[in-house]
C-alpha cells in the first residue's frame, strides 16, 4: 500500500488530508472526532480576541440538483475563550500525538502576535497558520484580508511572527487581490515556512426577493461574506499554480484549499504542487466520513500509477501549464458524434449555432434527430462535448499530423501576426460564418 504520510514544512501528518480553519475545527470534540474518522491534520478555527457572531450565518448557491455548489458564510473567528481552546488543543495532542494540529491565529499588535504564538506552542500545537484571508467582519477591524491585500503589512507581521515562533509557520493568503504572487512573495520575504491558499472569496450569493436583503439575512439586512465550496476550485487551482511555478516561491511548501470534495480534487491540487490539502465546505455538507472515500481514491490512483508516496507526483502537472502564447496553433481537433449513443436532445446543435461556430447541422427528414458535424466549420472548441448529457457521445478527434508546431510567440518573433483590422493573417478571416439574413430564416411568423 502506498505511504500517504507527509512532512509539510516540518509538520508531520499520517496523510495529506487536513481540515481547514473553519466551523468543523471549532472544538476539541470535533477535531478528535475527525482524527478518529481518518483525517491527518486540522487547522484550528482561528484564535484571537473572541467575537460575537450573528444569526443567521450561511448562504449558498444551489445549481439544479446540486445543493451548496457554492457556499457563503459571514461567521467570524472563534467566539470561545482562548483558555478553552488552548486546553482542548492540549487534550487533542494527548490522544493523537502523531496527527497535525495547527493553530490559526489573527490578532493586531506585535505584542499580541508574539504572546499568542507562545500560548499555542505551550499547548502543543505542531504549527501556526496566520489568517490573512477573511474577507468579512475582521477586515473591517484591520485584520484578515485587510492584511492579505497589503503585501508590505503582511511581510511585517510575518517577520514579527518569525522572530519568536518555534514551530513551522504557514501564511494563509486571500484570493481577493489582483495578483496572488504579490502577497506570496511578501510572505516568503517575511520568512514564512509555508503558504496556504485560498481563503474565501468576497461575495454576495443572492438577494431575498421579498425583503431585498442579501443572503444570509440578519434582521432584514445582509453583508458580503466569504465564498467557498466546489464552485471556487478552478480559482484555487490557478492561484496555487501561480505560486508553485514562481521561481522565488516554488521551494516554499503550499497547502491547497478551495472546493476540495473528492479524491480527484486532491490529486489535482497535488499535481499542481500542493504538499497538503485543506477541506471545509465538503465536511460541512457531508460530514467527516468523506475522508474514507478520499483515502480510498487516492490510494487507488497511486497504485494505478505506481506511486509510492505523494512526493512521487507533487507538481507533475506544472511542466504542462504554460502561457497561451506558447500553445501550438497547428494542433487541430474536430468533434465527432456517435449516432448510436445520441439521444436526439439537440443541445449540441443549439449550443453551437447560438453560442459558438455554427458547425453542426440538423437534417430532420424522415424524423431524424441526429445532428451532424460540419467538419470544415468545426474549430474544435469542445462546447458540444461539454453540453452533451451522454458520456462519450461526442468526442474530439485529432486531425493534425503532429509534425507542425507553431506558437503565437514564434509568429510574433517572425513578424507574422495580424497588425491591422483586416489582416489576411487573422484566424477568423477565412472561417465560414452564416450571413446575417440567415438568422431570420427561423423567425416565427
Amino acid at each position: 500500500m502506498p505511504d500517504l504520510s507527509i512532512n509539510f514544512a516540518g509538520i508531520k501528518s499520517p496523510n495529506p488530508f487536513w481540515l481547514a480553519s473553519a466551523p468543523p475545527t471549532n472544538s476539541g470534540y470535533q477535531v478528535m472526532k475527525a482524527f478518529d474518522a481518518g483525517w491527518g491534520g486540522a487547522v484550528w478555527k482561528t484564535l484571537g480576541v473572541p467575537v460575537v457572531n450573528v444569526s443567521s450565518r450561511y448562504g449558498s448557491i444551489n445549481y439544479r440538483d446540486t445543493r451548496m455548489a457554492g457556499f457563503n458564510n459571514i461567521e467570524l473567528i472563534t467566539d470561545r475563550p482562548l483558555s478553552d481552546n488552548l486546553k482542548e488543543i492540549e487534550e487533542v495532542k494527548k490522544y493523537f500525538p502523531d496527527h497535525a494540529v495547527i493553530a490559526s491565529l489573527m490578532v493586531e499588535s506585535q505584542e499580541e502576535w508574539q504572546q499568542i504564538i507562545k500560548d499555542v506552542e505551550n499547548a502543543g500545537a505542531d504549527g501556526i497558520e496566520l489568517n490573512f484571508g477573511c474577507p468579512h467582519g475582521m477586515c473591517e477591524r484591520g485584520m484578515g484580508s485587510a492584511v492579505g491585500q497589503e503585501p508590505e503589512v503582511l511581510q511585517t507581521i510575518v517577520s514579527w511572527v518569525m522572530e519568536v515562533a518555534q514551530v513551522p509557520v504557514i501564511t494563509k493568503l486571500t484570493p481577493n487581490i489582483s495578483h496572488i504572487v504579490d502577497p506570496g512573495l511578501a510572505a516568503v520575504r517575511g520568512g514564512t515556512n509555508a503558504i496556504s491558499l485560498i481563503n474565501t472569496i468576497k461575495s454576495i450569493v443572492g438577494i431575498d426577493l421579498d425583503t431585498y436583503a442579501p443572503y444570509p439575512v440578519v434582521d432584514g439586512k445582509g453583508t458580503n461574506g466569504g465564498y467557498c465550496g466546489p464552485a471556487v476550485k478552478p480559482i484555487a487551482l490557478e492561484m496555487v499554480k501561480e505560486l508553485t511555478q514562481h521561481p522565488e516561491i516554488k521551494n516554499t511548501p503550499v497547502s491547497g484549499i478551495g472546493g476540495i470534495e473528492t479524491w480527484r480534487d486532491i490529486v489535482e491540487f497535488i499535481l499542481l504542487g500542493a504538499g497538503s490539502v485543506q477541506v471545509c465546505t465538503a465536511v460541512m455538507h457531508y460530514g467527516f466520513g468523506i475522508v474514507r472515500e478520499m483515502e480510498a481514491g487516492l490510494v487507488q490512483f497511486m497504485n494505478d500509477k505506481n506511486y509510492n508516496t505523494i512526493y512521487d507526483f507533487i507538481g507533475k502537472a506544472l511542466p504542462n501549464v504554460t502561457e497561451w502564447k506558447h500553445l501550438n496553433l497547428k494542433h487541430k481537433v474536430v468533434a465527432n458524434i456517435n449516432p448510436q449513443k445520441c439521444i436526439g436532445c439537440d443541445l449540441c446543435y443549439i449550443a453551437c449555432d447560438d453560442g459558438a461556430h455554427q458547425a453542426i447541422k440538423l437534417d430532420r427528414t424522415n424524423g431524424n434527430r441526429i445532428p451532424e458535424i460540419i467538419d470544415e466549420n468545426c474549430v474544435g472548441c469542445n462546447l458540444c462535448a461539454l453540453v452533451c448529457p451522454v458520456e462519450e457521445c461526442i468526442t474530439m478527434e485529432k486531425r493534425d499530423d503532429g509534425k507542425q508546431h507553431v506558437t503565437w510567440d514564434q509568429r510574433t518573433q517572425l513578424d507574422d501576426i495580424p497588425t491591422s483590422f483586416n489582416d489576411d493573417r487573422a484566424g477568423g478571416k477565412h472561417h465560414y460564418v452564416p450571413t446575417v439574413q440567415d438568422a431570420l430564416k427561423h423567425r416565427s411568423k
